[in-house]
């Protein structure tokens, strides 16, 4: 059973890499193309290049940022303790319904006001304090609350979600900022190969235009 024969499959062009690589190296033989067009291929492959390292440099910070802080949050998880704490005191709000001082927007749009509250840690040492309640909150509300070993209060600890977000955000920052000097760095050096083969082109038109348009011949019978 015979088959029929399947058309020939053109032959594929070379990617675009490796031909701005051979131009800017000057291994491929173009007789059209100028040193500025190489130094302008060299250009666009050293901001290619740098763009990797950028992303390199920056996936690296965002890994050191990580692992210098993750130890510390979880050390802070260990040693903090969350504890409850009974409200003793409430600030005194007024009893008004203005806007002034004493009214019951006087102290804004939080929705969490400082209360002298009381709690037992360790071993039952009783501990007194400013903490963070709940606007509507009444003296005998119960508000957890962060202590030291010592039984201080303490800010929260931080989890590694939190720090996985930081040290991705440090890393973004920094390949932004890697990013936009590639940039700048790559539009100056475009702009004096342009001006370059600007001026080029203009030497060569001076050159050759009397010959193309006939006015050369006209001087020397002149």
């Amino acid at each position: 059973m015979s088959s029929t024969p399947r058309p020939a499959r053109p032959s594929s062009r070379p990617p675009r890499t490796g031909r701005r690589l051979r131009r800017a190296f000057g291994a491929r033989h173009e007789p059209l193309v100028r040193p500025v067009d190489r130094a302008r291929a060299r250009a666009w492959l050293l901001s290619a290049f740098g763009a990797l390292l950028a992303l390199a440099f920056a996936t690296g910070s965002s890994l050191l940022a990580y692992h210098a802080t993750a130890p510390q949050a979880d050390s802070d998880r260990l040693r903090l303790h969350k504890v409850d704490a009974v409200v003793l005191t409430l600030p005194d709000h007024g009893s008004g319904t203005g806007t002034g001082a004493g009214g019951r927007f006087g102290a804004g749009y939080s929705t969490r006001v400082d209360a002298e509250a009381s709690w037992t840690y360790p071993d039952g040492q009783p501990h007194t304090g400013t903490v963070q309640a709940p606007r509507t909150a009444v003296t005998g509300t119960v508000v957890p609350v962060w202590v030291d070993p010592a039984g201080a209060l303490s800010s929260p600890p931080t989890n590694r979600a939190a720090v996985a977000v930081s040290a991705v955000c440090t890393g973004a920052g920094a390949l932004l900022a890697l990013l936009a000097l590639l940039t700048l760095a790559l539009r100056l050096r475009l702009h004096v190969l342009d001006r370059r083969a600007d001026e080029a082109w203009t030497q060569g038109w001076a050159r050759l235009e009397p010959l193309w348009s006939g006015r050369a011949g006209h001087r020397q019978d002149d």
